[in-house]
Formats: C-alpha cells, structure tokens, sequence
C-alpha cells in the first residue's frame, strides 16, 4: 500500500507543479494583453497556442467574460486553478496519506 500512497502523492505534486506553471503563464498572457507584443515572436506565439483553447473554452461557456473591452477569462482560469490546486490536489494528498494507514 506504501507504493500506491507514494504514487498519488507524486501525481498529486506533479499535477500541483503543472497548474502553477499554467498559472504564471496564463498571468504572462494576461499582462501582454496590456502591451502590443510582437505576434511574430516564437515566445508570444507559444503563449498564445498554450493558452487560446483554454480561454476560448471560458468565453464560450461565459460570455459575460469579454463585457466592456475587458477579458475576464484569465481570472476565471486562474480561479479554476487556485481551486484545483486546494481540492483535488489536496484531497489526492489526504486520500494518499489515509491509504497508507
């Protein structure tokens, strides 16, 4: 059972590393919006390919998101994260633990 506990909990730190990397780089496009990048940059590009099919996915399930000439959908992403890293990060963690009793 100690394999198995020590599995979800590498998965659970594994999965925790990836959203907040996907955090900062949703707060890197959200900050780009403010200026006029390059859109020929290779690292502007990349940031727009990692992150456009999940921010259209929010303005299309909230429409609301895009009101008044300001995009709301990194905040929701990031919101949508913050949760996934307190709940089912942490509920992996705490399942891992009480397997291993």
């Amino acid at each position: 059972m100690y394999a198995a506990s020590n599995l979800l909990i590498s998965v659970a730190k594994l999965l925790d590393i990836l959203l907040s990397l996907y955090l900062w780089i949703v707060i890197i496009r959200a900050l780009l919006s403010w200026v006029n990048p390059d859109p020929y940059n290779p690292i502007v590009r990349f940031l727009y390919q990692v992150t456009e099919p999940v921010f259209s996915l929010v303005r299309r399930w909230f429409p609301w998101t895009a009101m008044g000439g300001i995009d709301f959908a990194p905040m929701i992403i990031m919101l949508g994260i913050f949760f996934l890293q307190s709940f089912v990060v942490q509920t992996l963690i705490q399942f891992a633990h009480n397997l291993a009793h």
